[in-house]
């Protein structure tokens, strides 16, 4: 992380890997979100019992690769995401400090540049974030190809084409009442941890 684009590089690897991970649980947990009475559903509807059973029917219906479904929007959506946290985290740190609003031992810097961070966060994540959602819920063929989209290109296309721009940023406020708190507790935590 000390050469430039350092931070960004090692928040881009360090999210994607994770994204990739946790993909299937992703997928799972998306299913079950989206899962509601057919009378007021909106979207597709995986009907499944629990948890276990998710992943045993995707399992069942579309083999191991079925459960990594949707991995080609979560691991831009991640790695996009958390590229802009820690580098937008250091470099509002600094320059609040440069200003001398806050010392540089300061909890209040630390705070700033979690709260930058976290604005800067949902901005470039939220258009991974609903491509991301849209593969994950897509309903899909029998061999396991999406009805809607091809996979991210094509979703990213789909959505500017017929929603415009600002069909990315669907939901943009409640990704910032989510991401934003966890940002600043989690930098804030690091921080302190880090010094310690």
């Amino acid at each position: 992380t000390g050469w430039p684009g350092g931070t960004v590089a090692a928040g881009a690897v360090a999210g994607a890997v994770g994204a990739f991970v946790g993909s299937p649980a992703y997928l799972v947990k998306t299913h079950l979100q989206a899962q509601t009475l057919a009378a007021v559903a909106v979207g597709h509807q995986h009907n499944h019992e629990s948890i276990s059973s998710a992943f045993e029917s995707i399992y069942r219906q579309h083999g191991l690769a079925g459960l990594w479904r949707g991995v080609s929007g979560a691991v831009p959506r991640v790695a996009v995401g958390s590229a802009a946290q820690l580098a937008t985290f250091t470099s509002a740190k600094d320059w609040v400090c440069q200003r001398q609003w806050f010392g540089e031992d300061s909890w209040a810097a630390v705070l700033a540049g979690g709260m930058v961070s976290g604005v800067a966060v949902a901005v470039t994540m939220t258009p991974f974030d609903v491509v991301s959602t849209r593969l994950y819920n897509q309903p899909v063929e029998a061999d396991g190809t999406g009805k809607l989209y091809r996979g991210f290109l094509d979703c990213f296309a789909q959505i500017s084409s017929k929603e415009g721009l600002l069909g990315l940023y669907k939901g943009i406020g409640a990704v910032y009442l989510r991401l934003g708190p966890h940002t600043v507790l989690s930098l804030f935590f690091w921080d302190e941890l880090r010094r310690m």
